[in-house]
């Protein structure tokens, strides 16, 4: 399949076909609430994906990519070798977390990976079993993955090509974030954007029904971008996955920059504007 999206409807025809993963994560970070409601209500089969637990455990940044052995570690126990599909959920109303395990496991070189459009939500509202309870996974035996290094920019890679201009960087932070009239959630952060961004918050990729937008509704979204692959950013790493999925959606690529403000807004990197 083409496109990195799988209908409730689907999953529901398919689900002993694949493997579901719940990418439930909540802001502040809240480990044991993502447990709680996974072990509450979830699709059948599902095994949890911890985003702060497969990250680098080395970085002060929030859930940075895992290194190639820490993420073929956490696959064997979540029972992924690459031979079956896998589809990734959330439970938010604007594809809050699941983009970001997507993009995550593509990065590592599992293509045969897609979204569940509309998560949790649209499943449980098109009538579709769910289930409770503790979960074992069925582990497998590890295999290697590589990671597309390519298609990660560090902080100083990504300040090197916004001096040298001609880059094409979305930011998925809400409107008031990125022109400096709201404070940043972290402590500690300048408020702003990166030289020559753009802004497209991420909710605005999400329909009032709680579907992904579509096709035409994301060519008017991504009207600037020419092709090639833009570098996707956001507040840690997380939503701007959102919209890499939409640009995958349209054929298209995305860079992402792992460290995004949270890294950004320290002010060590480069020059911050504001609107104010």
């Amino acid at each position: 399949m083409s496109d990195p999206l799988v209908t409730a409807d689907w999953l529901a025809r398919n689900l002993d076909q694949v493997i579901v993963l719940d990418a439930t994560y909540y802001l502040p970070p809240d480990p044991a609430q993502s447990r709680l409601d996974f072990e509450t209500t979830r699709i059948p089969g599902a095994r949890l994906f911890e985003v702060d637990e497969i990250a680098d455990q080395a970085s002060d940044l929030p859930h940075m990519l895992p290194d190639e052995a820490r993420f073929a570690a956490a696959m064997a126990e979540l029972g992924i070798d690459g031979t079956k599909p896998v589809v990734v959920y959330d439970r938010s109303a604007t594809h809050f977390s699941a983009p970001r395990v997507w993009y995550t496991l593509r990065l590592f070189g599992l293509n045969e990976c897609y979204v569940l459009d509309g998560g949790l939500p649209l499943w449980i509202k098109g009538g579709h079993p769910v289930e409770a309870g503790a979960c074992q996974n069925a582990a497998v035996a590890a295999r290697d993955w590589t990671l597309a290094r390519h298609m990660v920019l560090s902080g100083a890679e990504l300040a090197e090509r916004v001096a040298a201009g001609g880059e094409t960087v979305i930011d998925a932070r809400s409107q008031e974030r990125f022109d400096g009239t709201a404070p940043e959630p972290r402590p500690g952060l300048s408020s702003g954007h990166m030289v020559g961004a753009s802004c497209l918050p991420f909710p605005a990729l999400t329909g009032e029904d709680g579907r992904f937008a579509d096709v035409a509704t994301l060519k008017e979204l991504f009207a600037a971008v020419d092709g090639g692959a833009p570098i996707v950013t956001c507040g840690s790493g997380m939503t701007a996955c959102v919209l890499a999925l939409g640009l995958a959606r349209l054929g298209l690529g995305a860079r992402l920059y792992d460290g995004s403000w949270a890294e950004w807004g320290q002010d060590t990197l480069g020059a911050i504007q504001t609107s104010r």
